[in-house]
């Protein structure tokens, strides 16, 4: 261990005294707790977001969309959206307007990583998703500490807000950051996990050689908010089923939502089938906490996930001449004029969020 991690860890556990805290100390226990009993990481690949740069006088970056995107296309066009946005409702200026709807036209046909707009450096940013893993207890459920939202309710509401408290999140060095919340586990995992590289005979050469090199460009590391989903367990171990929710009550909600008819009828069940998934979502409504079932030989769990990012001397590390793309770069808002107006289309066009269930409902 280096000089440099040892006065880290120093410094966060003399800051987790100092602050004595009761309610950061029994989490620090907890965390403590999971890290023997699921010492192991299991990745789950890598996820995208959007960070910004400024205008002056910030000078930290900090993410401006939520970091849970599959591809890095995906998040060019929730920055794409970000300033058609701006453009429509914040622009003082036409020539503001100009500016923003300039950057927007050219991410509706290019692949850009980067760029400045109104003072401000947005950049398309990496980071990695992974759970922790037990042996013979498969990934880590939510633990006792994990916040639990308000409104416990089950039903299904179309459009529900379920958003990762991504946004504002600073992207350096979060020892330095004097709002960051203590933790010796925190700046553990930091050190576990900085020389973290894809590794194995499945990971293509490419994607090994620019994982290593990540380690050197991008150094250190950024822990982002903790989320929660649905995984699944198969024939070849566990499956994600679910987006990232914000709270372990949200993915089991999502969880809800799909056996007790969301799936039924999205992939036409057989009756027997509909019967035992809705025995599942009524024996969940009705047990505390719950965080897996099984229906039909399908074993569902609430999963804690977590994700970190790496930083370098220039910011938070951009995508991957290896990550996968799945589309190409194109218009997904109306068109707009420079005095934000929106203009009339032939076609109508779909901008509408899903309901956190995966693509595909698990076998």
């Amino acid at each position: 261990m280096s000089d440099d991690w040892k006065r880290r860890l120093e410094r966060a556990a003399i800051e987790l005294l100092r602050r004595d805290d009761p309610v950061t100390l029994v989490r620090e226990m907890d965390a403590l707790d999971a890290s023997t009993r699921y010492p192991y990481v299991w990745p789950r690949g890598p996820v995208f977001g959007v960070a910004a740069l400024g205008p002056e006088p910030d000078t930290r970056w900090r993410l401006v969309s939520e970091a849970t995107d599959g591809t890095p296309q995906e998040a060019r066009d929730a920055l794409n959206s970000l300033l058609w946005f701006q453009a429509k409702d914040e622009a003082g200026t036409v020539a503001e307007r100009r500016e923003l709807l300039a950057a927007v036209h050219l991410l509706e046909s290019e692949r850009i990583d980067e760029l400045t707009v109104l003072g401000t450096r947005y950049r398309v940013v990496r980071g990695d998703e992974y759970a922790r893993c037990g042996l013979n207890k498969g990934p880590e459920l939510p633990r006792p500490t994990d916040p639990e939202p308000a409104d416990r309710s089950w039903d299904h509401r179309p459009g529900r807000a379920r958003t990762l408290p991504d946004i504002g999140h600073p992207l350096d060095a979060l020892m330095d950051d004097p709002t960051a919340p203590p933790g010796v586990m925190a700046e553990g995992t930091r050190q576990a996990l900085r020389d973290f590289t894809y590794e194995g005979e499945h990971v293509p050469p490419a994607m090994r050689a620019e994982s290593r090199q990540a380690v050197h460009d991008h150094p250190e590391l950024v822990l982002l908010p903790v989320g929660f989903g649905v995984i699944e367990r198969t024939g070849t171990g566990w499956t994600p089923a679910s987006r990232l929710q914000p709270t372990p009550h949200d993915a089991r909600r999502v969880l809800h939502d799909g056996l007790s008819g969301i799936w039924a009828d999205m992939y036409d069940l057989d009756t027997a089938t509909r019967e035992a998934y809705a025995h599942a979502a009524e024996h969940l409504e009705s047990t505390p906490h719950l965080n897996e079932v099984t229906a039909q030989g399908d074993t569902y769990r609430i999963c804690r996930v977590e994700r970190m990012l790496r930083t370098g001397p220039d910011g938070p590390e951009p995508p991957r001449r290896s990550d996968l793309e799945a589309t190409e770069p194109m218009r997904i808002r109306p068109l707009l004029d420079e005095h934000g107006v929106i203009q009339p289309e032939p076609d109508s066009m779909s901008t509408g969020g899903g309901d956190g269930l995966a693509g595909e409902r698990p076998h």
